[in-house]
């Protein structure tokens, strides 16, 4: 089956549709707004805003990225990227950089999935999507924390909001460690598009 989505990144011509998408949701796990992993900007407090609003003054400044899935005219799901500076609210950190030797220019933390679209590997095009424009944005390595399923336990798909370790590792990710019960850190090395391209 071939697919008319179309990737497109999070800027504030695509904004309207991307918050279309969480107020769908109710503003996507109780009101998030994929805001949790970011930090205050020079220009920007989280806490002196509603979170849609916040969210909306980080894409204007550019702090905040996400490869859209785009099905027409309607964004149906989101993976964010960013730099570790953009998104420094990531659980179990004082673990992860206990354990870091490496730090990676790139993380990846968040998915969302419309409910309508769901188990139809749209999560997987966001990844692929924000890993293009990774690359489009010079490359590098990336890391992210995706959940480690058990088997034969039922994970409630609010704790999948960082995708599953089977889905990272089809994308070509390398698993390094666990950190928390259930979370691991993966890492893949994306090559600039431009080096691509010769």
């Amino acid at each position: 089956m071939t697919t008319s989505h179309v990737i497109k990144p999070l800027t504030p011509e695509t904004f309207p549709a991307w918050l279309a998408l969480a107020q769908k949701h109710n503003g996507v796990w109780g009101g998030c707004y994929c805001s949790y992993f970011h930090g205050d900007t020079e220009g920007t407090v989280k806490d002196e805003y509603d979170r849609a609003t916040f969210k909306r003054r980080l894409v204007t400044e550019g702090v905040a990225h996400a490869a859209l899935v785009f099905d027409g005219d309607d964004a149906i799901a989101w993976c964010e990227y960013g730099s570790p500076g953009e998104l420094p609210n990531i659980y179990h950190r004082k673990q992860y950089d206990a354990g870091e030797t490496n730090p990676a220019p790139w993380r990846i933390t968040c998915f969302f999935v419309d409910r309508d679209h769901r188990r139809s590997g749209v999560a997987r095009e966001a990844l692929d999507g924000a890993l293009e424009l990774i690359a489009q944005a010079g490359g590098g390595e990336v890391v992210s924390f995706p959940n480690e399923l058990i088997p034969g336990k039922r994970t409630s798909s609010s704790f999948l909001h960082n995708g599953t370790r089977d889905m990272f590792e089809k994308a070509g990710f390398t698993f390094e460690r666990h950190i928390g019960k259930s979370k691991t850190v993966m890492r893949k090395t994306i090559p600039p598009a431009a080096a691509r391209a010769t």
